[in-house]
């Protein structure tokens, strides 16, 4: 093998009469570099979206969730200690979730209106860093310096967009408007209180930003009429990457008429819009490197042409066919080796500089981020890298196989 080596790189750095076959050499690392640097930047910033976003719905609902078949179940308190003592679960929460209508004297808006328990919740979700105003202990209870009127009001938090919608600020008042109503001795009509606007916040998620509404537990149970009842328990786990074996241990021993989803399968038609998204990118910029893998064969048929008398006498001094056909293989090896690491190491400079200085800016009121995230996975470099160099590899068939059929007398007649 170190006599094919020493031949591939001869061929490779020794000055040639022919100076286009090493254009075309130059041409086809430098294909492969831009293929590679150009597959790890933009599944760097791929995995960065997917990362932040998955951060940012994780901020504001839970790991997994547990709800009743029948809508609303009591006996929470007890349930919520009992999952709580399972193995991989490190904090739980009650939830009350409805449907409301807003209405700010303003402006009037439909919302998703969820009954929080401001001392577990915070063990569950990220809201209270979500918060711009306000903290979740003040749901708990009125300030002392209130009026009688603010006291008789619970307190609400929403989002910015959905304040900015309603035309509210903090310590203005909102009418909530239940559609399940009330029964009356008119018929069902339905059922409103009024709440003081007492923190904003923002998750950097629109849909959330503009539809969440949280109040405390009890004020959300007593709107909807449904007393000590709550829709499911939000669940924390310890590795949310486990959050499915978590779930799926947690619906065994629960059982009907209880069910379990975790956060992928909540999401799951977004992430894996994602994924398929990331896979179809890299089979696309796959064809830059391929259109380099194309250069390589042309690049060695003509060096086989060029060597033809060089390939002759290495045969006729005991060379066999086998060692003519891995000179030119590792030649284009060589070639693939070079480009891919010129193309790691510009991928990785550029991911640098993006993450480092954010020079590319996104517009604000079509994105939910500013600037493009990086996040370089270990897992799809060792693909890329692997992927680049067995394409260079399969190119170096042909034109090998016809250096090797070179027959020493064929070469050398006319000479």
């Amino acid at each position: 093998m170190q006599f094919e080596l020493f031949v591939s790189l001869r061929y490779l750095l020794a000055k040639r009469r022919h100076a286009f076959i090493s254009l075309i050499t130059m041409i086809s690392v430098a294909g492969v570099a831009v293929g590679v640097m150009a597959l790890i930047v933009v599944l760097a910033v791929m995995n960065g979206f997917q990362h932040d976003l998955r951060d940012r719905i994780l901020g504001v609902t839970s790991h997994a969730v547990i709800g009743h078949f029948q809508g609303t179940f009591g006996g929470y308190a007890h349930l919520v200690q009992e999952i709580e003592g399972k193995d991989g679960v490190e904090a739980a929460t009650p939830f009350v979730l409805t449907q409301v209508m807003m209405n700010s004297g303003k402006s009037i808006s439909g919302a998703i209106l969820r009954g929080i328990d401001p001392k577990t919740a915070p063990k569950v979700t990220r809201l209270e860093q979500s918060l711009l105003q306000g903290t979740l202990a003040s749901l708990l209870a009125p300030r002392e310096e209130a009026s009688p009127m603010e006291r008789s009001a619970p307190g609400i938090i929403i989002g910015v967009e959905l304040a900015a919608r309603l035309g509210v600020q903090i310590d203005d008042y909102v009418t909530l408007i239940s559609p399940t109503g009330q029964t009356t001795p008119a018929g069902r009509v339905p059922k409103s209180q009024l709440f003081r606007v007492i923190g904003l916040f923002k998750s950097g998620m629109y849909e959330y930003d503009n539809t969440l509404a949280y109040v405390h537990l009890r004020d959300a149970q007593k709107l909807l009429g449904i007393g000590d009842a709550v829709n499911g328990i939000e669940v924390k786990v310890k590795d949310i990457y486990m959050a499915a074996n978590v779930s799926d241990r947690l619906q065994k021993k629960l059982g009907y008429p209880y069910w379990v989803r975790d956060w992928m399968q909540m999401n799951h038609n977004l992430f894996s819009a994602l994924k398929l998204e990331k896979v179809v990118m890299f089979i696309i910029l796959t064809l830059i490197i391929l259109v380099a893998a194309f250069n390589i064969v042309s690049s060695l048929i003509m060096m086989v042409m060029e060597k033809t008398k060089d390939i002759a006498i290495l045969k006729a001094m005991g060379a066999t066919t086998q060692k003519v056909r891995r000179i030119f293989v590792l030649e284009g090896l060589l070639i693939g080796v070079v480009g891919t690491v010129l193309g790691l190491v510009g991928g990785f400079t550029l991911c640098e500089l993006l993450k480092r200085y954010q020079f590319i800016e996104l517009p604000r009121d079509v994105y939910y981020i500013s600037t493009l995230p990086v996040r370089i996975e270990p897992l799809d470099v060792v693909l890329i890298a692997c992927a680049a160099v067995a394409i260079c590899l399969v190119s170096t068939f042909y034109p090998s196989k016809q250096a090797a059929k070179l027959h020493p007398a064929e070469a050398l007649r006319y000479e």
